[in-house]
């Protein structure tokens, strides 16, 4: 989405940058948890409100998957569970959230939490938070009067051509199958046929519930998903656990699944120095598989994107 009016709004002083436009000042990187901060929020709360906007979209969110790369240490279910009584699930591609619930996420973005999504509204503005305190605000108006209280709040808003961040959807390069009524029969028949078993139902990158199915299940399963969800068949879990635990390569990445005597369905992604505690973890399963976390050996069965009630699928996954 490239929309013709863009800001990049930043504590950093353009007077102090090298020929390359680099910042050579001495303002942190990281946010002050303060009054900067609170700055950044009232400023895209100026770009909103003289664009007219009351709820943003929340796009492609994403969380870690391995490990936290934050600038500072990672909070507990990634600080969204104030926010959100169902946390993560909340946060599907798409979802609607109010203003004052965006500027929270963008506080939490600008604390580098691990959360990290595009905040936008289709052809009108969107919110985009980068590294090192750099954020782009974008809309279909000038916001003359955004870019006049921006620097009241001591804060500098500079015009780009776009916003590195924004997603340009023509040059996906991908193809979208949707999970239509031909993909759920398809699922179907494997599930009936004993070639399929297993569901991984991704709704943020990163983040994943799976359901084992049978043929009484699936339309329950289906029935439950998050919008938007990427979706993924696998074989079943096999009940031969011991004999999957001695699958487990001797080096290198992999993701265990199983099922605990609760019922409920757990997985972890771990390199060889995590073996030992993956196997105690999944011994006492009633059911379990292995999968190859590398692209060219991670070969499902299906692979799809939920549609929109519409029928069309507007989720960005790579699938």
């Amino acid at each position: 989405m490239h929309l013709p009016h863009v800001y990049r709004v930043t504590k950093y002083d353009p007077a102090e940058r090298d020929e390359r436009g680099h910042y050579t000042g001495t303002e942190s990187t990281t946010s002050d948890h303060g009054a900067v901060e609170a700055a950044y929020l009232r400023a895209v709360e100026a770009f909103a409100a003289e664009t007219g906007v009351d709820h943003v979209a929340v796009r492609t969110p994403q969380v870690p998957s391995l490990a936290h790369f934050g600038a500072e240490p990672a909070l507990p279910g990634f600080g969204l569970d104030a926010l959100f009584p169902d946390g993560l699930t909340s946060l599907h591609d798409g979802a609607e959230v109010p203003l004052g619930t965006a500027l929270e996420l963008v506080r939490l973005m600008l604390r580098d939490a691990g959360f990290w999504c595009r905040l936008e509204v289709a052809d009108v503005f969107a919110v985009h938070v980068g590294w090192d305190q750099y954020l782009y605000v974008g809309s279909d108006r000038p916001c003359e009067e955004a870019v006049t209280r921006t620097a009241a709040l001591g804060l500098f808003a500079e015009r780009r051509e776009a916003s590195p961040y924004a997603e340009d959807e023509e040059e996906g390069g991908y193809v979208q199958v949707p999970a239509d009524d031909e993909f759920w029969a398809r699922v179907h028949r494997a599930v009936a046929g004993g070639e399929a078993g297993l569901l991984e139902e991704t709704f943020v990158a990163g983040a994943e519930r799976w359901h084992r199915l049978t043929p009484e299940t699936v339309d329950t399963v289906r029935a439950g998903l998050v919008p938007r969800a990427c979706l993924t068949l696998w074989p079943a879990l096999s009940a031969d656990v011991a004999a999957v635990l001695a699958g487990l390569p001797a080096d290198g990445l992999v993701e265990g699944v199983w099922q605990e005597r609760d019922g409920r369905i757990r997985s972890a992604v771990v390199d060889e120095s995590g073996f030992a505690e993956l196997a105690v973890r999944m011994s006492a399963a009633t059911a379990a598989t292995l999968l190859s976390v590398y692209a060219d050996e991670r070969v499902p069965l299906l692979t799809a994107v939920l549609p929109d009630d519409d029928g069309v699928v507007r989720a960005r996954w790579r699938s």
